[in-house]
């Protein structure tokens, strides 16, 4: 009987091939199977819940018309979870169902940190949005705010909340294809299959997915390759009723030499931003982390750390130095021993730690917007404010010529090398120094984490 219903679904399958499309037919068809055919009712097998739902409201009719040709009866389908049909089949033999467990469902998520999750995660008015919307992506992936697009400097949590998302998606799920990649490794993805002359293998596997999440997508400005393939990737997906989510530091309308067709499609769902986290939002993480830890921190110390910084990488890593010192001595953490663990740091903080406080004082210094000096207008006044910002991105953050590039409008690096070489020049010689020390004096006075 096995044989014979896996010859007639064969030949099912076979049919339905010719009639969609090659990432459709791998996406939902091929996985599935043909559990009975009894009383002119099929019971089919589907790997997940949302390959049944795209199944019922799209291809029923389609599925039926070829069962009904090949059975001579006028059938009625029932779509069921492979994993749940496996465990029935397997309930007397506790061997094999253990061995179909470790089969079906991975260990954890590659590259995604299970302690991500949405409970670990504190909200304030700052992120609250992008929390809501994160958390209805996760329990209705791809039938809402598709994709998703976040963006926000650096070290607001836009990573936390996308691996929250994919955490929450195979929890509910196992079975769900998931993918989170940033978009350097999907770049370099993309390159070797090139050279290696096998892009059919790296399509399928970026094709075939039910969910999709991509960080930094702002680092795909300027690579024609790239884009061409995230573009057609883009478009599968949709097609398939597949989520996206995606993370920049910039909205999608700001990423220069970015192609206006991939501009259009990632702002065609949800565009949220995060902002750097007000002040009782760093209290809250301080709390949620040093209970990781498994320190009972008081309001009074988080308040202390909490004032040092806004950025929450830096924001943890005084929380550890406190930590740290107090385990080496052997004693509690309380607010002297903060003190002395933090007042190390005095030159530490007299740096910025967002670009984007960086870009927008030095624009408060000279009179201008943030837009001014990202455009590609050349006006003298604007060249020396872009130049100095340049300069000061370069060496009092430490980013590298291609950040920069980006960061201010999408330049290529060769330009801000100059830019950078040029103020080095000029500050070497004590030319226009005044002009220099003008605009890091204003940075110490209004930049919070000077």
């Amino acid at each position: 009987m096995d044989v014979e219903k896996n010859i007639l679904w064969k030949k099912i399958l076979g049919e339905i091939e010719i009639e969609v499309s090659e990432g459709k037919f791998i996406t939902l068809f091929k996985p599935t199977s043909l559990l009975s055919f009894e009383k002119n009712i099929a019971t089919v097998a589907c790997p997940s819940t949302m390959i049944i739902d795209l199944l019922r409201k799209r291809y029923y009719q389609t599925i039926k018309k070829t069962l009904d040709k090949h059975t001579g009866v006028d059938s009625k389908i029932v779509f069921v979870p492979k994993v749940v049909v496996r465990k029935e089949k397997y309930f007397e033999s506790p061997l094999f169902q253990e061995a179909e467990k470790k089969d079906i469902v991975p260990q954890k998520l590659a590259r995604v940190n299970p302690d991500y999750t949405f409970q670990t995660m504190a909200v304030s008015s700052t992120n609250q949005l992008a929390y809501v919307s994160a958390t209805t992506v996760a329990e209705k992936i791809g039938r809402s705010y598709n994709p998703l697009f976040i963006y926000g400097p650096v070290g607001v949590g836009k990573t936390h909340l996308m691996q929250a998302i994919a955490n929450k998606v195979y929890k509910k799920d196992p079975s769900v294809k998931i993918i989170y990649i940033t978009s350097e490794e999907f770049t370099n993805e993309v390159v070797a299959a090139i050279r290696e002359n096998d892009t059919a293998r790296m399509k399928k596997r970026f094709r075939s997915v039910s969910l999709l999440i991509i960080d930094d997508v702002q680092f795909f400005a300027g690579k024609e390759k790239i884009q061409e393939e995230i573009f057609h990737t883009f478009n599968i997906l949709a097609d398939e009723g597949a989520q996206m989510v995606l993370s920049s530091d910039r909205p999608p309308s700001e990423i220069k030499k970015l192609e206006k067709r991939l501009t259009s499609r990632f702002a065609g769902g949800l565009t949220v931003d995060i902002a750097p986290p007000d002040f009782e939002l760093r209290c809250a993480i301080l709390l949620i982390k040093a209970k990781k830890h498994g320190i009972d921190l008081s309001i009074d110390i988080a308040k202390k750390i909490a004032e040092k910084t806004q950025d929450t990488r830096t924001l943890e890593g005084y929380l550890l130095r406190v930590i740290t010192q107090a385990k080496t001595k052997g004693v509690d953490v309380t607010p002297t021993l903060a003190d002395e663990a933090l007042k190390n740091n005095a030159q530490e903080q007299k740096r910025p730690r967002h670009p984007d406080d960086l870009i927008k004082n030095v624009c408060n210094f000279y009179d201008i917007k943030p837009l001014q000096i990202k455009s590609a207008k050349r006006s003298s006044y604007l060249v020396r404010a872009r130049q100095i910002c340049m300069y000061l991105l370069k060496n009092e953050l430490g980013l590298t010529f291609v950040e920069i590039g980006n960061l201010l409008g999408g330049r290529d690096h060769t330009t801000i090398m100059y830019g950078v070489e040029k103020i080095r020049e000029q500050f070497l010689k004590k030319k226009d120094n005044g002009e220099i020390m003008g605009v890091t004096s204003y940075l110490n006075e209004h930049n919070p984490d000077y």
